[in-house]
């Protein structure tokens, strides 16, 4: 799915920029499935979201990717219960297996599952809590908190970005972005099976240095809605918010992956500096590349990834001052 993407994006937008191979991947099919046996966890859904609770401490809402079985978090968690959190591990309807939304999107994904993230928040009364995304799930992160800063915590965004689109196309906005969103949400559901089947696996590779899950992660990404893939992507396409982030107040801490993109031309500096322009209006943000991860870091590079999210929830403040 990631070359259908590539090759739909670069007939919009022209010439290839460095780091957009980052964005094709941070957008593309990501799933995982994990099996675990934990006496100590409880899972319930609501309002369709499945949520695996783990441990006792400060509760971090653990937020997957596209297509993604919230198992994907599994590692972090564990790795993170000596510091005292509490991990909400989200797997969002329509994604690996879940079924998808009863009401037919008819707010658009996005907006839907921000709204039930803050209302399970609110029922469950979890006071300021943490919440970590992993690409789609680093972009509802940012939803969450932009539309109620009073219920979220920090935030730990991992490998996303507030426009994908303005990577591949710097001038890109919303509106000019949705012609070749739409054409591309109406080829994925009207490829045939088999093609749809192939694509998505031919485009695991580089996502994770580990092989070995390539086949589990196509088995994730076959089991998700296909409507539900198609309507996520054309959202993460004509949704900006680079102007919106300003309005974020809590610490951010944002982790970037570039390693898998040198081949490609993108080096570090210049994935940092593409980090640097999306989040430039967040203020006091915080931004980290991985030395040597791919997209999915809690794979790749998990003792760091658990050091910089171990550190950032230690610190004090849960707001930052904001310029005048």
């Amino acid at each position: 799915m990631a070359k259908q993407l590539k090759a739909g994006v670069a007939g919009i937008c022209g010439s290839s920029r460095s780091g957009l191979v980052a964005v094709v991947i941070a957008v593309a099919v990501c799933m995982f499935s994990a099996t675990r046996s934990d006496a100590a966890e409880r899972r319930e859904t609501f309002q369709e979201i499945q949520v695996t609770v783990r441990g006792e401490g400060r509760p971090v809402i653990m937020i997957p990717g596209l297509n993604s079985a919230g198992a994907v978090w599994d590692q972090t968690c564990e790795k993170l219960q000596p510091s005292g959190v509490q991990c909400h591990i989200v797997h969002l309807p329509g994604f690996a297996g879940q079924a998808p939304m009863t009401d037919k999107m008819a707010d658009g994904y996005l907006a839907s599952m921000r709204d039930r993230l803050l209302a399970y928040i609110a029922a469950k009364n979890l006071k300021a809590p943490v919440v970590m995304g992993h690409s789609l799930g680093g972009e509802l992160g940012m939803q969450m908190a932009i539309k109620e800063p009073a219920k979220v915590g920090k935030l730990v965004i991992v490998d996303s970005l507030p426009f994908f689109a303005a990577v591949r196309a710097p001038n890109a906005t919303s509106e000019s972005m949705k012609p070749m969103a739409e054409g591309m949400r109406a080829g994925m559901m009207e490829s045939p099976i088999e093609t749809y089947r192939t694509q998505l696996k031919a485009n695991l590779v580089g996502m994770t240095r580990d092989a070995k899950r390539v086949e589990r992660l196509a088995e994730w990404g076959i089991a998700s809605d296909r409507a539900t893939t198609a309507q996520a992507m054309y959202e993460i396409f004509t949704i900006d918010l680079r102007n919106d982030v300003s309005q974020i107040r809590q610490p951010t801490l944002v982790l970037g992956a570039w390693a898998a993109y040198a081949p490609f031309g993108s080096t570090k500096e210049s994935v940092r500096k593409t980090f640097e322009d999306q989040y430039r209006k967040l203020n006091g943000v915080r931004i980290e590349l991985s030395e040597t991860g791919y997209h999915f870091l809690m794979w790749d590079d998990p003792e760091w990834l658990v050091a910089q999210v171990s550190q950032f929830i230690a610190t004090k403040a849960d707001a930052v001052a904001q310029k005048p």
